[in-house]
């Protein structure tokens, strides 16, 4: 019943009053009275989520919380901003301010008001608040009882679908370009089927190249390019301002040089797309294809008169989807069958209706709860309106916790579209204060628990995982980004700043609708051009997926500075961006993320006291980024990310609180000094980038590792300027990193008679040797090493000879394999570790056929395993 944004909001104010008690001294009684107040308000809200109402009566209540809410947060903002520079100013005395002290006892007034009128409207019509079920967090170390979230290849129904695509693909016109459009209505899964053919390890005998390209409705013909040019060279910033026509012949070159190619497109909603993709494609007779994504039937048969309409699913499919999502393996209880055949029909055979229902059912066995939804799904779904696909996302979002509810509708605060770093958002959930603290997680535990729940639930799309098979990135669909939107507006929680029909940018004065704003950067200089000031706003977001950055003059830029005194997250990376003497006022930010030409992190950094999470990416030549400001006085910092490596300075005193910093990336090697270090004894992910020599001398700074007792994540990034220089793995570092759970080195060129001594970390999951982390052609690794690991990454290696059993890597699942082009074969014995099920080639053809032979005794023995090998080998190669 209590609103997710409004029960966080009070959470927040709460919050926001006990952090600063220190703040508020002179004038304790009056800030007393507001928390408690407060306090007061927050346990009914908390007592009145366990209940569900339609009352407009509560509905109109909630706003009016809502919008004292954000009055005292307005009061306490500005006031702790005066007590801060009072202190700071070392005065004698207690700083206040009468006309504060009046406002304070005001609104404590009307929220204990607003209190008494909640109480009532409850106790009055106690028949409209029913009971509703409230998830909580698994308990650590407890396995929750949702089945697994639903994989793409698993997808009920696409087996023959994904192999008719497949056939178009490989039998169409021998030598001339083709494109096989697949079409289908909102939500039938033309993107997921995509996907599978994507990844299907067929493809890569057949076609060369294989590349992605997510178009959508406000897509720019030169953004695609520069994503097609992203698969044939790195240095994509050369090119950034070529245009589209040098784009296309450049591309063209490229695909000249290798053998046939296939672009999907995904989301494609003008015929311009395809005209403009076709002109990437070299007239060599290869016989390239496109296979791109519709819901428009005419713009397919515009492409293809026989395009694929992506069918929708039968009753048994349906049903058989459903089951798959709810309960995984397992099987539906017989008292569900009829009422889940009930439920999967009523989802018309589309497989997002499908998974969304499957999403509020996943975790409930109870009859009840399966025949409220089965009468939901009846009466709201697919009745031929917009509006029905709103409602049906409705019910699974309705069975979200409060807390992941808020924190799933930010999510449609990024672009249409966009792939969303989970690192990124998790960091944005924390800043926005979303996230509540636990005693026996952290908030970042807290959080990507909540981003995996939203994955399983099917409410965000799962587009890349990590090497550990953990959410690299996810994506909201279009139904689901649409819903967001509207809730959003609806909860003043976001607003997005766009023109109006008149082409005329709105006004962000109103208060309480106004509070976050999103802008796109098309129209971030007419924005700005408006001299926008809203001491209101405490977010600020610019996003795009374009490769280069927006440029607008300093006094622009300054404005922007003026407009948002109280913010306190800011995330405008595209836009290139310069500090000045109105951006240094800006205390209550928690969240940075900004681009620009930085050569320094100016000593005024040291003032956000508030700030949390820092990321600057910066272009300049410099190989490093000085590091000026004193950001071990900033105790709530607790990420700082850096695109090139940051020098630190040390501590002005080693005494006093250490540093909550949990991630470093990336930094100098001379920065890693023991009182460096000592001060950031939270760390969990540390990289390191530069000259390794001196750092990887056991006196020298790898000794100081041993201060870091909670390091999860290391990386040890040897600059390649430094290759030749011979270095060595000290003998103890087993024990200076025991803790260290994913390892990655790059350009250390250790000999490979070293590398058991990484064998003996007895944390080590995922160990990734990069770009000549080793040298040499022979590894014998000792049997008994590596018993935790279970994932082996090795990239441009000179090795030749690998001798190893199973008992080297007894729980090894996944084995990557790039551009080792000398490696004679795999060793075959890996194929009799049970828990491997995955392996991956690419540029190693010496050691296809060993590879092969691995894949020929899993199966054999009937064992699911996922091979795949890049370049494919030709037929005549292939039979040989």
């Amino acid at each position: 019943m209590a609103d997710c944004v409004v029960n966080f909001l009070v959470e927040n104010l709460l919050q926001l009053l006990s952090d600063n008690v220190e703040l508020i001294k002179g004038v304790d009684d009056d800030f007393k009275l507001l928390l408690e107040e407060v306090k007061r308000l927050k346990a009914f809200l908390d007592d009145a989520a366990k209940f569900q109402s339609d009352s407009s009566q509560w509905e109109l209540l909630v706003q009016n919380i809502q919008k004292t809410v954000f009055k005292v947060e307005d009061v306490i903002d500005k006031f702790l901003v005066q007590a801060k520079l009072h202190r700071n100013k070392n005065t004698m005395g207690r700083f206040f301010d009468v006309s504060h002290l009046t406002t304070v006892r005001a609104l404590a007034a009307e929220i204990k008001g607003i209190h008494e009128k909640a109480k009532k409207l409850r106790e009055d019509d106690k028949a409209s608040f029913q009971p509703k079920p409230v998830l909580e967090l698994p308990k650590k170390g407890v396995e929750p009882t949702q089945g697994p979230s639903l994989e793409v290849d698993e997808v009920v129904g696409f087996d023959e679908e994904a192999n008719k695509v497949i056939t178009q693909l490989f039998e169409g016109p021998a030598e001339s370009l083709d494109i096989v459009p697949v079409v289908g209505m909102p939500g039938l899964g033309k993107t997921t089927l995509a996907r599978k053919i994507y990844n299907d390890s067929k493809l890569s005998y057949e076609f060369f190249s294989i590349i992605w390209v997510y178009v959508g409705q406000s897509y720019k013909i030169k953004d695609i390019f520069l994503n097609i040019l992203k698969f044939f060279t790195k240095r994509i910033e050369d090119h950034l301002n070529d245009d589209v026509d040098t784009l296309a012949n450049l591309i063209s070159d490229y695909m000249s040089k290798g053998g046939r190619c296939l672009i999907v497109l995904d989301d494609v909603w003008e015929a311009t797309v395809i005209d403009y993709v076709k002109k990437v494609f070299p007239e060599n007779k290869m016989g390239h294809r496109i296979m791109m994504t519709t819901r428009d039937g005419y713009l397919a048969t515009f492409a293809n008169p026989d395009p694929h309409n992506l069918k929708f699913l039968n009753p048994k499919e349906s049903f058989e989807l459903l089951v798959k999502i709810v309960f995984g393996k397992g099987s539906c209880p017989d008292d569900l069958v009829k009422l889940g055949e009930k439920i999967a029909r009523s989802c018309g055979g589309v497989p997002l209706a499908v998974m969304v229902i499957a999403g509020a059912l996943r975790g409930r066995p109870n009859k009840s709860d399966w025949q409220r939804v089965e009468r939901n799904v009846a009466g709201n779904l697919f009745k031929n309106s917009h509006e029905s696909y709103l409602k049906f996302v409705q019910m699974s979002y309705d069975r979200l916790p409060q807390e992941v509810q808020t924190c799933f509708l930010y999510c449609g605060v990024f672009p249409r579209g966009f792939d969303i770093p989970s690192w990124k958002l998790i960091r944005m959930w924390i800043a926005e204060g979303l996230i509540k603290s636990q005693q026996t997680y952290t908030l970042e535990e807290i959080a990507e628990l909540h981003l995996n729940d939203l994955v399983k639930r099917n409410l965000l799309i799962l587009m890349q995982k990590r090497s550990d098979g953990q959410i690299k990135a996810s994506r909201l669909h279009d139904m689901l980004h649409e819903f967001c939107r509207k809730e959003v507006t609806n909860k003043w929680l976001f607003h997005e700043i766009c023109k109006t029909p008149d082409n005329v940018i709105p006004s962000i004065q109103e208060q309480d609708t106004h509070r976050r704003l999103s802008v796109e950067p098309s129209i971030l200089y007419d924005f700005l051009s408006t001299r926008p000031f809203a001491e209101h706003v405490r977010s600020f977001y610019c996003f795009s997926s374009k490769q280069e950055q927006i440029e607008l003059s300093p006094n622009d830029i300054k404005l922007f500075h003026k407009a948002f005194p109280f913010i306190r997250v800011l995330d405008v990376e595209s836009l290139k961006f310069l500090f000045s003497k109105d951006f240094n006022q800006l205390f209550h930010l928690r969240y940075i993320a900004i681009s620009g030409d930085f050569k320094a992190l100016p000593p005024t950094f040291g003032t956000f006291w508030n700030l949390q999470t820092l990321i600057l990416n910066t272009s300049t030549s410099e190989p490093t980024i000085d590091v000026k400001a004193e950001i071990w006085n900033l105790l709530q910092l607790r990420h700082l990310h850096t695109n090139i490596p940051a020098k630190l300075p040390s501590p002005t005193t080693t005494t006093g609180k250490v540093s909550c910093l949990q991630t470093l990336s990336m930094v100098s090697p001379e920065s890693c000094k023991k009182d460096v270090l000592a001060k950031a004894c939270n760390l969990k992910k540390l990289s390191i980038r530069g000259q390794m020599a001196a750092f990887l001398e056991t006196r020298g700074g790898i000794s100081n590792l041993e201060e870091l007792k909670c390091l999860e994540h290391l990386k040890l990034l040897n600059d390649a300027l430094y290759m030749n220089k011979l270095l060595h793995l000290p003998p103890v570092f087993f024990i200076l990193v025991r803790t260290v759970k994913k390892l990655t080195l790059a350009n250390t060129k250790f000999p490979w008679s070293e590398a058991d001594r990484l064998g003996k970390l007895e944390s080590l999951e995922v160990l990734k040797l990069k770009e000549n982390a080793f040298t040499g052609d022979t590894w014998k690794p000792e049997v008994g090493g590596f018993s935790q690991l279970q994932v082996l990454w090795i990239e441009r290696a000179e090795l030749e000879t690998w001798e190893a059993s199973n008992l080297c890597f007894p729980i090894l699942r996944h084995l990557v394999l790039i551009s080792c082009d000398k490696l004679n074969a795999v060793p075959l014995e890996l194929a009799d570790i049970p828990n491997l099920h995955e392996m991956k080639l690419e540029n190693t053809s010496k050691a296809v056929k060993s590879a092969k032979d691995i894949l020929e005794r899993k199966t054999s023995k009937n064992i699911k395993f996922k091979f795949s090998m890049f370049p494919p080998e030709t037929e005549s190669k292939a039979t040989q």
